[in-house]
């Protein structure tokens, strides 16, 4: 939980995906993973200060090769060991880590298992987002086979003057070839 000792894998890290992310200059870290659990032992000041030092420190390294840094809440009904989980939580530690490279990666899926209201959330938070993913819900199945409303988040999206990548991270109900195809009623 220390900078100082994650900095070798952070180098690395910046080195692939600098060459690997042509055009979309962005590094997740999935930070605040324990093994079960966020420790009980330590208090949550000590917790939240370590993660803002650690992400601080990532940031600045990572500004250096000209990339930015994305932090993504996850959810603790499929990952109760994760200490970032939820988009207010992480706009605070944004705020408070100060540097202009890091963002949000705004997950739809686990947005949605731990706060709902999507559409004001992405409106609230949309300066901070960097990144987007998804997944539908239950199941983390591909978009159309559950409770979100992906043709609205998509215009939503579009409204809001999104430009970016959104990444699908989820899986195929049946084969690959048929979960990628809900994207045929959004191609233009």
């Amino acid at each position: 939980m220390r900078p100082q000792r994650d900095f070798a894998l952070i180098h690395t890290t910046t080195e692939y995906h600098h060459a690997s992310f042509r055009g979309e200059p962005h590094h997740a870290l999935h930070g605040g993973s324990f093994p079960r659990k966020a420790p009980t032992s330590v208090p949550e000041g000590v917790l939240r200060q370590t993660f803002v030092d650690n992400l601080r420190f990532a940031a600045r390294e990572l500004k250096k090769a000209g990339l930015n840094l994305l932090i993504e809440p996850v959810n603790t009904l499929d990952i109760p060991a994760f200490y970032l989980h939820h988009t207010v939580q992480a706009a605070s530690i944004l705020v408070e880590v100060g540097e202009d490279n890091a963002f949000l990666q705004y997950d739809i899926y686990h947005a949605q298992r731990m706060e709902g209201e999507l559409a004001a959330t992405l409106q609230k938070y949309f300066p901070l987002i960097r990144h987007v993913q998804l997944a539908d819900n239950p199941g983390r199945n591909e978009p159309g086979t559950g409770e979100i409303n992906y043709p609205f988040l998509f215009a939503l999206l579009d409204r809001l003057g999104y430009a970016g990548w959104i990444g699908c991270e989820y899986k195929p109900a049946a084969t690959t070839e048929a979960g990628l195809g809900w994207r045929q009623q959004f191609a233009q």
